[in-house]
């Protein structure tokens, strides 16, 4: 059987491929097109563009390249072995569908493991490289997309019910301006630190010409009040990674971009951490986000469940009528997985059930379809 697996991979890997190269090729020129003003306009030569698009593959294969390349590149491979009985010579020799396509699935799952470390991983990463590519030599500072300071930004660990408000903070160092942080003791006090400036050395924050008032919770009155130039809080556990969390759940908070699953999972688990209870409209938007952000790789294994039935299929019936018919359910699941996720942020549907509803009604459909091939 080994013989067989190799020979049935090494079918599907050619075409894969093939499918890989010309949908990249399409995605960026279409891509570039859309953008040459940009390109213009940040001044990037021929070498600064390849450099961006070869920044940009990552997301560009998280998007919806790898799983479209996949299920065209599993259907042309099995109905060229339909259309020259290879399929019917394999089963015939008393090799069931199901271990016929193992091969197939163990590429399903593999896709799959592959969409989610580059969800996690390297799109974050080339998205920021892209950035600095389109800012390399044209700088734009009031580009919300390329800030790195933030006036007036407020930041909450209700876990440990501290409350920070910055007057400004520069992303790329860490470093606060007229930091104010408040929080409450278990001895019933409310306590107000004032700093001219802050940073984040050694693991803790360093505070400098600071005031911090003690405030009785009860009256509102003014228990003590002590002034020093450098002031060390290694208590204050929040990090400049959850900070910029923060700032990057904050600029999903509308539901325009509710939709997509496109927040790291461990962004997310670290805004929950610092905000257990959140309000009902912010808990849908972000587990919805968390549950698509585990569901949404396992599309390329769906995608091996639909494209089997309709490639694997008797030669007696058109051929192209299976591919036009599995690329048209696979469309329709990419629509489908677009809706879920808007109602389940939008609260309409439990967020679990809204990210790993399309798998299961397409898996489970495939799985049907499948068991009836004959």
């Amino acid at each position: 059987m080994r013989l067989l697996d190799r020979y049935l991979f090494r079918e599907l890997l050619t075409p894969l491929a093939f499918c890989l190269g010309g949908f990249l090729i399409f995605w960026i020129s279409a891509d570039a097109f859309q953008k040459m003003a940009d390109f213009q306009e940040g001044r990037l030569h021929l070498l600064d563009i390849v450099e961006y698009y070869l920044a940009m593959t990552p997301e560009f294969l998280a998007t919806i390249i790898l799983q479209v390349a996949l299920l065209l590149a599993l259907l042309y491979t099995l109905t060229q072995l339909a259309r020259h009985n290879e399929i019917t010579a394999i089963r015939a020799a008393g090799v069931s569908l199901w271990r016929l396509c193992l091969p197939y699935f163990i590429v399903g799952l593999m896709a799959s493991l592959l969409l989610f470390g580059l969800n996690e991983w390297c799109v974050p990463r080339s998205t920021d490289w892209a950035e600095q590519i389109l800012n390399r030599y044209v700088q734009k500072p009031d580009d919300a997309r390329r800030q790195t300071v933030f006036h007036n930004f407020g930041f909450t660990n209700a876990r440990e019910h501290r409350w920070w408000f910055i007057a400004e903070y520069h992303l790329k160092t860490a470093e606060m301006l007229n930091p104010q942080v408040n929080w409450t003791s278990s001895d019933g006090l409310n306590y107000q630190l004032n700093a001219a400036h802050a940073i984040h050395t050694n693991g803790a924050w360093t505070f400098f010409d600071v005031s911090v008032k003690e405030i009785a919770q009860a009256n509102a009155q003014l228990v003590s009040s002590r002034q020093t130039n450098l002031l060390a809080m290694p208590e204050f556990t929040e990090t400049p990674a959850e900070i910029q969390s923060e700032i990057k759940i904050s600029s999903y908070q509308n539901f325009r971009n509710s939709r997509r699953a496109d927040i790291p999972l461990r962004d997310i688990l670290g805004y929950l951490r610092l905000h257990p209870n959140l309000s009902r409209t912010d808990s849908s938007l972000l587990f919805t986000k968390f549950h698509g952000r585990l569901a949404t790789p396992w599309t390329c294994l769906v995608v091996v469940f639909i494209a089997i039935p309709f490639g694997a299929a008797s030669g007696r019936r058109n051929l192209f009528v299976g591919v036009a018919g599995s690329i048209f359910i696979c469309f329709a699941y990419f629509v489908i997985q677009q809706l879920c996720l808007a109602l389940g942020a939008g609260g309409h549907l439990p967020a679990w059930l809204a990210a790993w509803l399309p798998n299961l009604i397409f898996g489970g459909t495939g799985l049907i379809l499948m068991a009836r091939v004959r």
